[in-house]
Parts: C-alpha cells; structure tokens; sequence
C-alpha cells in the first residue's frame, strides 16, 4: 500500500458524484482534527483507499454493527487498511451516559445567549472531550427541529426558531467541534415534531408537507450553513418528506444535499431511520445506523451484481465515509482508539479516561451566563445588593435525588431524566412517545431528555450558590421546596420562586405551562411584595396567569445552562454580570395565538399516509406573529439587561453597484453550494451607546423586508421581516461602538422554485435595526 501522505496530491473524484465534477472550490477555512487537510486532499486520500477495497469491505463499513463499549453506534471496519471503523455517539450538547465529562449549556441557551464566539468555544472544548473519550462522531450538532411548533419535544436541543440564527450559530459549531472530530448535523430535514416522528402500527411516520421556497428558505437554510463549515456528516431524520422517508429522499439527499449543496461528507440514518435496501442507497444515504437488516451480509454487493445498484455508487458511499475520516483524523496516521473512554457499563471496573480541559471552565460557566433573559424588572428589582433577609421557594432550587448510573443503559441517569417524576419501567414509553408532565418536580433543571442530554460533572444548583452568596452578605435565608401553598415572612426583602418547564426526546409537550407551578407563584406573589420568578425552561414557557401581578417584580428565563447552573445563575442575580439572554423564541399572551404552529399534527388512528401541511410556508415563530397581526408576550429577540442602550447613524448601502439577480459563476462550488450565494452585497452600519449606569452588552439585530409582498414562483406570503444580521457588543457605561453587518447575497434572495435558484428582488428592501423583532430603532432601505 502507498504511504497515504503521498497520496494527497492526487486529485482523484467521487465516483458516481456528478457534483464533483464542477468547480469545487476550497471553501471556508474551517480548522480540523489534523490542522488544516482540504476536503480535496482528503477525498484523494480516501480514493486511493477505496481503490484497494474488495467491494464486501466497502460493504461493510456502510452499516453499524453491535459495539463492546459505550459508543452509541460503531460502523464497519475494514483491518486490511487500518480502518477499525467509527465510533459514533450522542450528542450535540456532550456526551451522555459516561463520566469524567462536562455538562455543557445547551443549545437552547446558545441560542439565548447570541453569542457567536461562545457558541464556538464551546464546540471546542466539547469536541475535544469527544475525541478524548474515543469518538469520531458527535451526533450533532441539531438544527431539525427548528422549532416550528411551540409545544415541540427537542426544540431545546438545537439554535433558536429562525433559519439565519440557527445557521451562523450551527457554523460556528461545526468549526469548533471539527477541530477535533466529525460532526453529523442533524436531523434533515422536516423533523418538527416528536408525535408520530415513527412507524406506528400500520401508520408509517409523519411526512411533513412542504414546497420548495419553504424548504430552502427555512429548513434547509441553517443545514447549508453547517456544511458551508465543512460538516463531515449529516443525519437524516425519520420523519418523511413530502411522502417519502427522509433516509430514502432521492431530492433531499441527492439533488439538494450532495448536489446543490456540494456537500463531499457522508451522509448517515438516524438509529432506526432505514427503511428500505437499495433505493436508500441510490438515494443517497451512505450509512446505516445502528446496524443494518438491509445492507448487511453483503448485500450491497449482491445488489452490484444483479444491477439494482451500480459498482460506483457503492465506491462512492465508502469513499464519502473515508473521506471524512481522512478530513479530521488524516486517516489511519491521526486515528484513535475508538470508544477508549466510554464503558459499556458505567458501574462495572473500567479504566477512567479523562474527557475535560480544566481550561474549558470559564467559558462553560459564561455561557451558562449569556442563556439568561432577564424579561420583566420593576423598580429595579434585580439585581439584588447584599438583601438582609430572603425566602426560597420551588422544586426547581434544589438537585435531583439522585445522580448515578446502573449496569443497565435504560436509567434516568443515561438520558437526563433524573429530575422527572418518573421511574426506570416508565422511561421506554417516554422515549417512544408517553407524556411526561410538563415540569421536573424532582429537582433543577440543567438538561432536557433523551439522547440530546449531557452528563455533568456536578450539579450547581440555585440553592446551594444562592447559600454560598448569603454566606458571604450575612443574608438570611429561608426555604420550602415542597408546597404549592407554602408559609411566607412579611419581613423578606424578596422572594425568590423557583420553577421548571421540562421536555424530552420522544413526546411533544402537552402544554406551555403547568398549572402546579402557576398556582406556586400567585401564592407566593400574594403574600410577598417582591416576588422574583426564575424558570429553567427547555423552550416557550406562557406566563399569563401572574406576569401582570403587582407583586411579580422580576421574571429570568434560566433555559437549560448545563452544570454551572446555580453558580451562572448568582452571576446574574447578584449583578457581578448584566443579564444579556435574548429570546430565541416568541412568547405568546395565550397558546392559541401560536395557531397551527402551536401544537404537532396527531394522524387519526389507522391512517396509512399521515401528512402534516406547512400551509404557513416561510413563516413561523415571530413571522406568523407579524403576519397575523399578533401581539405577543416578549417579542422574538427580547431581553433586558440592567443598562439601557441608545441607537444612531444607520447608514445601509450596496457593495457592488446594481449586482445581477442570479448568482454569478454558477459552476463555482464550494461545500455550501454556490460560492456567490456568500459573497456581501451590502453593508448596514451604525451606532450603539450604552447610556445607562452599568456595563452590560447589547444584541443589535437587523430585520429585512423583501420589496415583494408575494413570491411570484408560490405565493407564499413574505412575512414583514426575516432576521438578517445580529451583533453582541459589550459596552461601560456612556462607550458607543459602531455595529457593522454584511449581508450576502442568500441573505438578499428568495429561493425562486421554477428556476431552482436563489434571485435578488427588485424594489425596495427595508431595513430595520433594533432590540428585538418588533423594535425598529433605526430605518433604512436598499434600492435594486
């Protein structure tokens, strides 16, 4: 065999991948596992690898096979090339179900936290982890869901309910993550709802109803942007799609994914996603999970052989999985021992592997900081200063019972529930599809459930830092953690009252509030003057019943922010840090205001082809808001900090004079698609001051308005304003800065579905700069 660092001249093209034969350009210069290898020279790499392959071994490595260690799948291997196969495991906000480990905010609060470059930090140092502990592939990270219904069961898991801050945030991640190992992007596309997401009986899964614009415009939007970093995997998801099953969508897969897209990775199912043999493979999919009944015993081979799938296709689907091997781990000269530190049982003896960088703390703690949305604050109720007297209440201020694994893989501990009201003989049925109650009564909140969860290496929960701080202010504290009606002191500088709003893999919530945790806070209000609520909520949480209540002087939205969360949560409280959380999310007055997006479609009993219809198109979340005319609770964007921030001087102009309407060199690629759909067509500039009294960071946003109101190619409505631009900028008190924000040529498109092209408008665009969604600071507009 050639040494394989003499192979990486070579130039040698996917076979069967017509997409490889256009102008592949390098991309953007996305760091990986080996410093710096192009996806070029990895594919040459991994040809030359698949050159020397029989074809049962490049059957083999296209389908998992049963693991000996705690990995959450392993591929196939082929020994004769040093190819002991990938080790894949969950998830996007860490690892789960092992030890010596960090529990990492999640993405929920990424998401709230606007941050980009916390976003990447910790993509970082959780990659890192995953390769220490023997992993090749984090299954994440998550941008499906998007979060277009209000009452999903995984919508914590992935960046917010709108494509353009989900996708710069999924970019980053994906850089930071591939510094260390491959990142399968999940789950494509159209996986909105956990309800009938599977098989049920005679009932094949959900197929989510949608056309093309939407597709692009909102679905495929952040997936684009996570292969524009350089992605080496995608998952696909079990949903189906305009009928067919997202592992066997020959359009998703082929034509958009590894077409349009240009993405050279590989592309693998979700554990149990398969449904068919050879027209899952000609449609694209180059690896099952968790094992195959359809792929394994040389079946591939056999389907060569009989012509139902050709030689090439079965090279190209081995190449692509080499192929992203040789991109982060430089093939067999940079592998590592796969599953090393993931025991297949926690409590049996095993060699402990240490997964975590002291380095990493600082940045985990801030962003368990930066998920905090400060969203109502009267008369200055926070941040509190050195209180005489305070009283805690809510289940949700204490940690959970217990914190320990079993010798069985089916505990509360492996999938994030030890807070829930449920026990080990309950937790199939939550993961299938059971409801669970919609707050985790048993403790705080730091995770959701299922695969999406991490483990931590503690739990700091509010009691405790809140316990540590009164120490140091001579506070006096009191507490009830158990009663909805609960005693309390008249002479309490405030009340604090701790709640939760739970979810999990496998079900979609039943609610957007629980009435137990409602009646908590109006009993308290009532008998306390300075009532302060904060709520550990995987997603949209109503709070109608109490927000207006004269008493409810401050409201914190805490979201899911992993290990550091009662230490984060001091931060704030006390005001060693202004909060600067922003709502990634709208918040409605009532749960009917969300309309059709609030709850998942429910197919009737026996029906053979349940469909749920995107009849919304593009518009969801704070687009249906505007659209319909609906005021909402706290606005998309939302948040308050404890300054105040002054807005000037928006200047918005092209930079390049009456640009073409499609994309020019359209046979130019890159991983991403097009390479001019990235290129800045125009720049927004302007002023922000903070013109209050403390240091605290403002998120500047930018709202398009496209010139047309209806789309010719569909006739799906243009919402009054799609996010385009955002920056986090810290401030002292009286510093101004200067916001700069590009804006490409996909941000200034619409996806025209008879050209199957991304198109400028012509008209007026209209530019708001502001706070939040509904904010509009400063105007401005663009003329084409």
């Amino acid at each position: 065999m050639m040494p394989l660092l003499n192979l990486m001249a070579a130039a040698i093209a996917f076979p069967a991948d017509t997409a490889s034969a256009q102008n592949m350009g390098e991309g953007p210069t996305t760091a990986n596992g080996n410093a710096g290898l192009s996806w070029q020279a990895a594919q040459s790499m991994a040809a030359q690898l698949v050159a020397q392959m029989t074809p049962d071994e490049q059957n083999n490595i296209t389908f998992g096979v049963s693991p000996n260690n705690g990995c959450s799948g392993v591929s196939g291997s082929a020994p004769r090339l040093n190819f002991s196969g990938l080790c894949l495991s969950d998830a996007g906000n860490g690892l789960r179900a092992t030890d010596l480990v960090t529990g990492f905010a999640s993405g929920v609060s990424v998401a709230a936290s606007w941050n980009v470059d916390l976003a990447y930090e910790r993509a970082r140092y959780m990659g890192a982890e995953f390769r220490r502990k023997g992993v090749h592939v984090i299954n994440g990270p998550v941008v499906g869901p998007l979060g277009r219904i209000a009452l999903d069961g995984r919508a914590w898991e992935g960046f917010g309910a709108d494509p353009y801050l989900a996708g710069v945030l999924a970019n980053v991640t994906v850089g930071g993550l591939q510094e260390s190992v491959i990142t399968a992007v999940k789950h494509y596309i159209g996986n909105e709802q956990e309800t009938n997401r599977m098989p049920n009986g005679v009932s094949p899964s959900i197929s989510a109803e949608m056309d093309d614009q939407t597709l692009h415009e909102v679905y495929l939007w952040p997936f684009q942007d996570a292969v524009h970093a350089g992605a080496g995997s995608v998952m696909s998801s079990y949903n189906r799609l305009n009928g067919t099953y997202a592992s066997s969508n020959n359009y998703t897969l082929h034509q958009v994914l590894k077409e349009d897209l240009a993405f050279p990775g590989f592309v693998v199912s979700d554990w149990g996603a398969q449904h068919d043999g050879t027209p899952s493979a000609n449609a694209g999919l180059d690896m099952a999970m968790p094992n195959s009944l359809f792929w394994e015993n040389n079946a591939l081979v056999t389907a060569t052989q009989n012509g139902s799938l050709s030689s090439g296709r079965l090279a190209n689907m081995a190449q692509r999985i080499l192929a992203a091997w040789c991109y982060i781990f430089d093939g067999p000269v940079g592998d590592i021992p796969l599953g090393v530190g993931l025991p297949a049982d926690n409590t049996a003896p095993h060699t402990l592997v240490e997964g975590r960088d002291p380095a990493s703390k600082p940045s985990t703690l801030q962003s368990a900081v930066e998920g905090h949305v400060l969203l109502k604050n009267t008369n200055n109720a926070l941040p509190l200063k050195r209180p005489r007297f305070l009283s805690l209440f809510g289940y949700d201020a204490t940690v959970a019972p217990t914190n320990n694994p079993s010798s069985s893989m089916l505990s509360l501990f492996n999938f994030g529930l030890q807070s829930y009201d449920i026990s080990v003989a309950d937790l199939i049925g939550v993961l299938t599809g059971n409801q669970a109650s919609e707050s985790a009564t048993h403790g705080t909140l730091i995770s959701g459930g299922g695969s999406g969860a991490n483990t931590a290496s503690y739990w700091s929960d509010p009691y405790s830092a809140i316990q540590a701080q009164a120490y140091e202010d001579d506070t006096y504290l009191r507490w009830d953690f158990e009663s909805t009606t609960p005693d309390v002191s008249v002479a309490s500088d405030a009340c604090l009252v701790f709640i939760n709003e739970g979810a999990s893999e496998g079900f979609d919530r039943s609610g957007l509030n629980d009435l137990d945790s409602d009646k908590l806070v109006t009993n308290v209000a009532n008998k306390c003057a300075n009532t302060i609520v904060v709520i550990h909520n995987v997603w949209i949480r109503t709070v109608e019943s109490w927000i207006d209540h004269p008493n409810v002087t401050a409201l914190l939205f805490a979201h899911l922010p992993g290990q550091d969360s009662g230490r984060a949560l001091v931060e704030v409280l006390y005001g060693r840090q202004s909060p600067s959380g922003r709502l990634p999310y709208t918040v409605a007055k009532s749960a009917f205001d969300y309309g059709p997006l609030l709850q998942p479609c429910r197919p009737l009993p026996g029906d053979l082809d349940p469909r749920c219809y995107f009849e919304e198109g593009v518009n969801i979340d704070y687009r249906y808001f505007l659209e319909h005319g609906i005021e909402p609770r706290f606005a998309f964007g939302e948040g308050l900090t404890y300054s105040e921030f002054g807005y000037q001087g928006l200047n918005v102009q092209w930079l390049e004079e009456t640009p073409p309407i499609s994309p020019p060199n359209p046979d130019t690629v890159a991983p991403g698609g097009l390479t001019s759909l990235f290129d800045n067509l125009a720049r927004a500039t302007f002023t922000v001051t903070n013109t209050g009294s403390v240091a605290a960071a403002e998120v500047s946003q930018l709202y398009l308005t496209f010139p047309d109101s209806e789309n010719n190619a569909t006739g799906n409505a243009t919402s009054t304003k799609a996010l385009r631009g955002f920056k986090k900028t810290p401030l002292q008190p009286g510093e101004s800065a200067t916001v700069s924000l590009d804006l490409t040529r996909r941000d200034l498109s619409r996806w025209n579905t008879q050209h199957r092209s991304w198109e400028l408008q012509t008209g007026r665009y209209q530019i708001a700069v502001g706070r939040n969604a509904l904010d509009e600071a400063l105007r401005g507009r663009l003329e084409r």
